[in-house]
Formats: structure tokens, C-alpha cells, sequence
């Protein structure tokens, strides 16, 4: 099952290279995201700093309501099915 547009928030900022290898990669295989920057909605930034155990570390994605921290792309083929 692939995830839709509606279950995968990436939360990224501008600076992060890691961010933009990882939306570069999920554009390439055409899923859809929600990208939230983190540093203009900080909330999400205290969000993932509590599911993580006080790191706020991106990317970090949101996928079918889990927190995944800096996936591999490897790691992104498995969960998202592409």
C-alpha cells in the first residue's frame, strides 16, 4: 500500500541539505508530501523534540501517524512501497 498525500508530512527547514536530497527523492518517485518548515511553525519543531526524546533533528517525516528521523532512502522504499 503506498501512502497518499494525506499521511506523509515531511518537517524540514531551509537550510538542511538532508531536507532537500530527501523531497528531491520523494519527488523523483512522484509521493506526494505535506513539507512543513520548522523554523516558521516551530510547535512542530517542540512536536518532534518530544516523540524523539529532545532532538529536532530533519528531516524528520511523518508517515501514516509514525515519526521517522533522517530515513535512508532504502528505508523510505520499505515504508512507502515504491
Amino acid at each position: 500500500m503506498t501512502a497518499d498525500a494525506n499521511t506523509v508530512k515531511m518537517f524540514t527547514t531551509t537550510w538542511c541539505a538532508f531536507c532537500k536530497r530527501t523531497k528531491r527523492y520523494l519527488d523523483n518517485k512522484g509521493v506526494a508530501y505535506e513539507e512543513i518548515d520548522i523554523e516558521v511553525h516551530p510547535e512542530y519543531g517542540d512536536l518532534i523534540e518530544q516523540k524523539t526524546g529532545g532532538f529536532r533533528t530533519v528531516p524528520t517525516l511523518e508517515i501514516n501517524g509514525q515519526l521517522y528521523v533522517n530515513p535512508s532512502p532504502r528505508d523510505l522504499d520499505g515504508l512507502l512501497s515504491v
